[in-house]
């Protein structure tokens, strides 16, 4: 068989690859749509029906839409379910596993049907108008109400998918006692007592973010330490303190948003007595 008949598969093929190296690149929005859009409906019609017979051009491309949105808010329903969980990332990667599955199924079923009987993509006004040839006037208008109807019933949910509505945006900081939960505070040690608390953070700022955590007491800082947090990531940190002197401690925890050094974005306080032994 001609090279010219695997074509199509070819450049479904070369178009999935680029998305998924190129899937943390800004700017490719085109690519994502084409993904989400025709490649995996049109590479799994080319799988079901590998002959030129079994589905005509305008009917492959028209199914080709619909089965790429059915496809695309399949996955991305499964992925909620799945340790990677629901996300554009996951769901254009899960797509494209599946996209090069069936490009490869499709290569083996056009070779097997042979150069005669296989699909050969062609692409002219000519099929267009040979299509509609003979047609009433109300077929032609309803088909074309149908295929307007359904390019922006795709646009409008892979926009949707593509640009979810984002909620309030805001960090969780918070210190946990000794048991991981929000109480039995080391609140009154004696000198040389260790006091253990677990400070935690989480991102839910629709994306990565670098932050400054410092820890101070009565004014004097005691750590400082830059993280970096990807959108819905979560952080503990296991800290620990003690006094060589009875006093009482006032401890601040400080959370920065950077760039900005001079700004608290979040804190916390927390009275330690330090009794003598």
């Amino acid at each position: 068989m001609a090279m010219r008949q695997y074509s199509d598969l070819l450049l479904m093929g070369f178009l999935t690859i680029l998305t998924v190296v190129f899937i943390k690149t800004p700017g490719l929005n085109l690519l994502e749509f084409l993904l989400m859009a025709f490649i995996p409906g049109y590479c799994l019609m080319a799988a079901v029906f590998p002959g030129k017979n079994d589905v005509k051009g305008v009917e492959r491309g028209a199914l080709s839409l619909g089965l790429s949105l059915a496809l695309t808010a399949l996955t991305g329903f499964v992925m909620k379910y799945t340790p990677w969980g629901f996300s554009l990332t996951s769901t254009l990667l899960a797509v494209s596993a599946f996209t090069v599955v069936m490009v490869a199924l499709a290569f083996i079923r056009r070779w097997r049907a042979g150069e005669e009987q296989g699909f050969s993509p062609t692409f002219s006004l000519n099929i267009v108008r040979n299509h509609f040839r003979g047609r009433s006037l109300e077929y032609k208008v309803l088909s074309v109400i149908i295929i307007i109807t359904m390019v922006l019933a795709v646009s409008a949910t892979l926009y949707i998918m593509v640009n979810p509505h984002q909620g309030d945006k805001f960090t969780e900081f918070y210190i946990l006692g000794e048991n991981g939960t929000a109480a039995d505070y080391p609140t009154n040690l004696t000198l040389g007592e260790r006091g253990n608390l677990t400070i935690g953070i989480v991102n839910h700022e629709y994306q990565r973010v670098d932050y400054l955590l410092v820890v101070k007491s009565n004014n004097r800082t005691l750590s400082s330490e830059n993280l970096t947090l990807e959108n819905g990531a979560k952080l503990e940190i296991p800290y620990n303190f003690t006094a060589s002197y009875a006093d009482k401690k006032e401890m601040k925890f400080l959370l920065y948003r950077l760039p900005d050094e001079e700004k608290v974005y979040r804190s916390l306080n927390l009275t330690v007595y330090f009794e003598g032994g």
